[in-house]
């Protein structure tokens, strides 16, 4: 029988450190001691602040309650995504959390308004998204568990300050045994024979030794580059943004929704993400097509209210590591690769390499198989996600700048052509193992930025007449609009539920 692990050195804190250690410490609460080691002279990213709904299912698995958890954090909740300009400039789609409507029959909703639309129908496929009719009108409340009811048909996230939440869950986890560490990295010792890692050595000398090691060290990748010479996979080619300038300002007027916003630029795009004490923003861009100094004045000349600081400047390379885990050390975060925010996935990477880890535990013997699993599962991950952001810049054909002509003209992966053939012909949304986004988000993309299919599935003219679908659309799109404005407002759930810091 395998000797299990006696002891795990996580190396870095921020959000990815810390949720790494929190969930260690939640799921292996005996016979293993759990280490962290972080300096609070290096700082962190720190900018992600959007989600997807599987953060739900992380708090809860910890078993934190929702309302503290977002008055920690001053958090929100999000419905979706807006995206402004992308397809052509001047238009408005949203990327829901959720479903379009119900199916009523065997065929998609989404058929029955590609039908419905191109018999005349006029209403936007956003309105048969329950997430989008409360998140227009500024609404929100908890979804109803009765399937019946439309209001059974969306999802939700969060925004909140990711360095409080970092806090958050120091607090949780060093209640729960995690030593926290204060010190720099300055050297890796490995193993002469093996090539594992077996210490990391800090500036003042002290040496921190562990069975098992986890690089939250962020896009240094202390441990699984700088030590174990991984190897990266640059995907600038296809999604070529490199750097982000970020700035917080005050909220102002109605502008607390409950929603990302994405607006294109001329060299990128901009997040919008309101907090309950502020909005954060930032503008994602190419360096190529627009400098620093244009990129920070575009962004403050687009903000909702007074700025609350500085600048700040981040340049990444959108890619992934060759291998999630190599030797005895698991990268976690931006560690393993680098997704730009363009669909919130970054704290979503954190949780399920942690998820991972959890499913493919090691013991003090290396499990090759195991490893190999954790690696395969990782990679198909990235690429699936790497497919969908791609997406979204390939679809961009409306827009005349030079970038997103570029984009609109590459060469993407064939694994992403294959479904985007699927859908131009007959409406139809291919799903793959490990792709984190649905059916329902691929259509609001590609419904969104005007790419309409050739035909709809050949079964709808078996099923129903073009009268038929436009009725169902029409009847969907009312009971959308009225159970949304029965919700209270995004800003008095939060004071319901008690969870307004």
């Amino acid at each position: 029988m395998p000797e299990p692990l006696r002891s795990l050195l996580v190396v870095g804190g921020g959000t990815a450190g810390w949720m790494t250690a929190a969930a260690l410490a939640h799921a292996m609460p005996r016979g293993c001691t759990i280490t962290l080691v972080e300096s609070e002279d290096i700082g962190t990213v720190g900018v992600g602040e959007a989600t997807i709904p599987p953060i739900t299912l992380f708090n809860e698995t910890l078993g934190i309650a929702e309302a503290d958890f977002l008055k920690a954090t001053k958090g929100s909740f999000k419905l979706g995504i807006e995206f402004v300009g992308w397809g052509r400039a001047g238009h408005r789609y949203f990327h829901p959390f959720g479903t379009f409507g119900k199916p009523f029959d065997l065929i998609a909703v989404h058929q029955h308004w590609l039908a419905a639309h191109a018999a005349g129908e006029q209403t936007p496929l956003d309105d048969l998204s329950m997430a989008w009719g409360a998140a227009k009108r500024g609404r929100f409340a908890a979804p109803m568990a009765d399937p019946r009811s439309v209001a059974s048909t969306f999802d939700y996230a969060y925004h909140f300050d990711a360095g409080l939440y970092a806090r958050f869950l120091r607090r949780y986890a060093e209640d729960r045994g995690v030593v926290r560490v204060e010190g720099k990295v300055a050297g890796v010792d490995r193993d002469g024979e093996s090539g594992d890692v077996t210490a990391v050595r800090l500036d003042d000398g002290r040496q921190l030794a562990a069975d098992f090691f986890v690089d939250c060290s962020g896009f240094r990748g202390l441990l699984i580059e700088g030590a174990l010479a991984t190897g990266y996979e640059d995907w600038t080619h296809w999604l070529p943004c490199d750097r982000a300038v970020a700035m917080p300002c005050e909220t102002g007027g109605d502008g607390f929704t409950p929603y990302t916003r994405s607006t294109v630029r001329a060299a990128g795009w901009q997040w919008r993400i309101p907090l309950q004490h502020r909005t954060g923003n930032g503008y994602v861009y190419a360096s190529s097509h627009v400098s620093d100094d244009q990129a920070a004045a575009t962004l403050v000349a687009n903000l909702d209210g007074p700025a609350l600081g500085d600048p700040r400047f981040l340049r990444f390379v959108t890619g992934r590591r060759r291998r999630f885990w190599n030797h005895n050390v698991v990268a976690i975060g931006l560690a393993g690769g680098f997704m730009e925010p363009l669909e919130s996935t970054s704290i979503h990477l954190i949780q399920t390499g942690i998820a991972k880890l959890l499913a493919y535990l090691p013991t003090r013997e290396p499990d090759p198989i195991a490893i190999e699993e954790y690696n395969r599962v990782g990679i198909a991950e990235f690429e699936r996600i790497r497919d969908f952001l791609i997406l979204h810049y390939k679809l961009n054909a409306g827009r005349s700048e030079p970038l997103w002509r570029a984009c609109s003209e590459m060469d993407i992966p064939d694994s992403l052509a294959t479904k985007i053939d699927h859908f131009r012909r007959a409406g139809r949304l291919v799903q793959r193992e490990n792709d984190l986004f649905g059916p329902p988000s691929w259509l609001a993309v590609h419904v969104g930025q005007g790419a309409l299919p050739d035909a709809v599935d050949p079964l709808l003219a078996h099923v129903a007449d073009p009268a038929a679908s436009q009725a169902f659309v029409g009847k969907l799109a009312t009971a959308i609009k009225q159970m949304a404005h029965s919700m209270p407002s995004h800003r008095a759930w939060i004071e319901r539920i008690g969870a307004a810091a």
